[in-house]
């Protein structure tokens, strides 16, 4: 049967086999900057054998031909064939994804039940975007060797090179980074050396060495920190002036008793000081794994300090009338590192930059509070200069906060009677949410930090004001009172405009995660784009991202209590139940609803998902170097009413990159 142009048939449908999903789409599960977090995946593999205790040394040697090796003396990859797949479980765990011995984390005797690997990509990353990779395994009396080329395919099958000593294990991999699909194909040791310093840190019973290559001589530099992060911490801090010795800690939850929220062999290790000056220092890590931008867990840690501290300062009528103490001031100051253990963590990303799991706030501030409260009150007068510190930033934050209010008195514009104001007066900290419609707002209003979040809800979809003047905007309502509520004039990006009347450090567009909410959010973007460019260039304006799907987890036995999960969109939704399925939960025991809008929410929820600071998820506003010029032309083409032609051929030509969801 002929074909017709057009016709959308089962031959159509592309399937991603084995690494080609890697190769299709590298961003998604690497740094396309350099192949760095590709050689740190086969680093935290190593790390792993560690901390499961079997490694007792880590080394890698980056040579002068760009390639680099990672060599551990653990039990080695095994080499035996897998039931299933009938090739040796090595070739597996390179070219399989979602493959290796780290999900089953409820079985206590699993091999890794602690580990940073969570989907089974990690060296499956490596092998995809190298030209070449070698797997050298040490175990049950032998050297075998399975060798890669050409992004993963497999150029010498695995085989026994030779006999060594029944105690010989371990495991070494070297790879040829492929320079297409890097912005630059060399590894910066620098960023390397800082990781295995760490890594030396977190686990004091592995030496860690870095080798470079210069001139077919290997310089070697070695970390190995006996003292785990009191010595590591000592170090770091050694050029500030604290005002008190560090507080360190390590807890973990011993028996299922002790916790019902939480698994045993989860729980903390911390170390935190406070100095008046000088830049602080601040890591982070989750089962080894270095989370730079922090998430849940550092949250937690905020919370269970600043409570502490908070208790401490009552305690010992340490306060000023009138002078309320933030969290902001306890954690301004404070320097810390901060290494977390977790069953099932959730990152952001395949990087892995960012805890989101929503149990780590709670996790933390458990582990951390009673025994920081504790500390305290032992070493008083370490106690009293910590709390000290404390107030005297909030003091300088409410002069500040004042000088800012004295300032707007003598040209305050009269607020919009739809807002909900916030008590507080400090504008670095107070925050605007622009909310679709009342129902929403309702539910908002309940749902938010009254002390320094407010609320403003929108009738209906906003104007798009991509074309309109800047002395017409105020003739909408909607638009006249999203200005007054900032407390900015519509102004062009090169005016010199004052923003020192800004009233809120961050501006919140929350609307529905549905397509009407995704129309809402570009007419607000195009307001703020073409009218107020200065927010955007501060980084003042985020999108806020409420969940689509809520899963309702039953019981699954003592120490598993039911459990309320949140997913963003289909994508999340799938991965929650694939882990779901992993953890051992029967599939179909677990229900999916689906929100309709905001409205439908409990205010709990709304907090909980979307308004709180330590457990919500927003994405900054930004635009990128250089990209001015491109992204108005987009904005043109998109909201100018005459670009309707020009419109219609980019849906034609990229409608199909776009997953909307109209169900």
């Amino acid at each position: 049967m002929a074909r017709k142009a057009g016709d959308y048939r089962a031959e159509d449908i592309e399937i991603l086999e084995d690494l080609s999903p890697i190769l299709h789409r590298p961003g998604m599960y690497t740094d396309p900057v350099n192949p760095n977090h590709a050689l740190v995946e086969a680093i935290d593999n190593a790390s792993d054998e560690g901390l499961a205790g079997f490694a007792k040394s880590v080394s890698v040697v980056l040579y002068e031909d760009g390639s680099a090796a990672v060599e551990d003396d653990g039990r080695g990859i095994p080499v035996d064939l897998h039931p299933k797949k009938k090739i040796p479980a090595v070739q597996v765990i390179f070219t399989t994804l979602h493959s290796g011995g780290k999900f089953r984390k409820t079985d206590k005797d699993a091999v890794y039940r602690i580990a940073g690997g969570l989907h089974g990509v990690g060296v499956c990353v490596t092998n995809a975007l190298a030209k070449r990779l070698e797997v050298e395994v040490k175990r049950d009396g032998a050297l075998y060797r399975l060798v890669f080329a050409d992004n993963g395919k497999v150029k010498d099958p695995l085989k026994k090179v030779r006999n060594i000593g029944p105690r010989e294990t371990g495991t070494r991999v070297r790879f040829w980074p492929d320079a297409k699909y890097f912005d630059s194909p060399n590894i910066v040791p620098q960023d390397i050396a800082i990781l295995m310093r760490a890594k030396a840190m977190l686990l004091p019973g592995v030496r860690f060495t870095l080798g470079v290559e210069k001139k077919g001589k290997i310089e070697t530099t070695t970390w190995h920190f006996p003292d785990g992060i009191r010595g590591y911490f000592g170090e770091a801090m050694s050029a500030r002036d604290a005002v008190a010795e560090p507080f360190l800690g390590e807890r973990y939850i011993d028996a299922q008793s002790e916790s019902d929220s939480f698994a045993e062999g989860e729980g903390a290790l911390w170390a935190i000081a406070w100095a008046p000056d000088g830049e602080v220092v601040a890591e982070s890590y989750v089962n080894m794994i270095p989370t730079r931008h922090g998430g849940t867990h550092v949250s937690g840690l905020r919370e269970g300090a600043y409570n502490a501290i908070k208790s401490f300062i009552d305690h010992h009528a340490m306060g000023q009338r009138g002078l309320k103490i933030v969290p902001e001031d306890v954690w301004s100051r404070a320097s810390y590192v901060l290494a977390v253990k977790m069953l099932d963590p959730q990152f952001k990303g395949q990087v892995k930059n960012e805890l989101i799991s929503r149990d780590g706030v709670k996790l933390i501030a458990q582990m951390v509070r009673d025994p920081f409260e504790l500390w305290l009150n032992q070493h008083v007068e370490e106690g009293k200069r910590i709390a000290e510190l404390v107030i005297s930033q909030a003091l300088a934050r409410t002069r500040a906060a004042q000088k800012v209010e004295r300032r707007k008195i003598s040209g305050v514009a009269v607020l919009p009677g739809k807002l909900t104001d916030c008590a507080s007066d400090d504008p670095e900290r107070n925050e605007l949410f622009i909310v679709e419609g009342d129902s929403a707002g309702g539910s908002a209003k309940q749902a938010r930090d009254k002390e320094f979040q407010a609320i403003l809800p929108l009738k209906g979809k906003p104007k798009n004001t991509w074309q309109d003047s800047p002395e017409s905007l105020y003739s909408n309502k909607e638009i006249e009172a999203i200005a007054l509520a900032i407390g900015v004039e519509p102004h062009k990006l090169g005016d010199a405009t004052d923003l020192g009347g800004l009233r809120y450090r961050k501006i919140v567009i929350l609307a529905d995660a549905d397509v009407d909410g995704s129309h809402i959010q570009v007419l607000l973007l195009t307001l703020f784009f073409q009218h107020f460019p200065k927010l955007i260039e501060q980084g003042n304006v985020f999108i806020a991202q409420p969940p689509l799907f809520r899963i309702d987890v039953p019981s699954q036995g003592k120490g598993k209590p039911a459990r309320k999960l949140y997913a963003l969109d289909k994508q999340e939704l799938a991965a929650m139940e694939e882990k779901l399925a992993d953890e051992g939960v029967r599939e179909g025991a677990w229900t999916v609803s689906r929100f309709k809008g905001l409205g439908e929410m409990s205010p709990e929820q709304l907090w909980e998902t979307t308004l709180n600071p330590d457990t919500r998820r927003m994405l900054p506003v930004r635009v990128e170097d250089g990209m001015l010029d491109s992204d108005r032309d987009v904005f043109n083409m998109m909201m100018a009413r005459e670009n309707s032609q020009a419109r219609r051929e980019w849906m034609e030509t990229f409608g199909n990159l776009v997953d909307a969801d109209i169900s």
